[in-house]
């Protein structure tokens, strides 16, 4: 998934793919543990979407604190 992808989502869908994404790489950890996992690019492809979606939740808080704190 790309950013441009990514900033179309609403904020309640990147909650919900970030909590997807949280799950699918705490259970490629364990299948990487037991020896399982057979596709490891995936664990860093994981990581990389995660960041992507918490760097958008972070751009748009910061653009609603900011806007939030020219109307004073």
């Amino acid at each position: 998934m790309n950013g441009v992808e990514i900033r179309l989502k609403t904020d309640d869908e990147l909650r919900t793919m970030l909590l997807d994404l949280k799950k699918e790489a705490f259970n490629l950890r364990f299948q990487r543990a037991s020896g399982q996992l057979e596709n490891t690019a995936r664990m860093r492809a994981v990581r990389r979407d995660v960041a992507r979606i918490k760097t958008v939740v972070a751009e748009r808080r910061h653009a609603q604190g900011a806007a939030a704190g020219s109307d004073g």
